[in-house]
């Protein structure tokens, strides 16, 4: 049985890799819709996160949004971002 070290720097290229991949695949649809507002269901789709996910993103303040009525709207370009790596939207 051979053993494989991870480091730290593997971890970190990964991750580079796993955003890049992401990226691409979202761009499609973030291209084509051309939305500045997205629904909570829309931006749910799209992260493939659960609501409660998506509520603890609002709660911590990861991503931003605006209620109006009852529903809440989040901008694209605040989605975009934070899928890019950005650690507040």
């Amino acid at each position: 049985m051979s053993v494989e070290i991870i480091t730290k720097e593997d971890l970190v290229l990964f991750k580079s890799e796993l955003l890049s991949e992401i990226t691409k695949l979202v761009k499609p649809v973030s291209q084509s819709q051309s939305k500045q507002w997205l629904k909570s269901t829309e931006v749910r789709k799209l992260l493939n996160i659960s609501p409660g996910t998506l509520q603890n993103l609002r709660i911590n303040g990861t991503l931003r949004y605006t209620k109006i009525g009852g529903t809440m709207y989040y901008k694209s370009a605040d989605i975009t971002k934070l899928l890019e790596g950005g650690s507040h939207a």
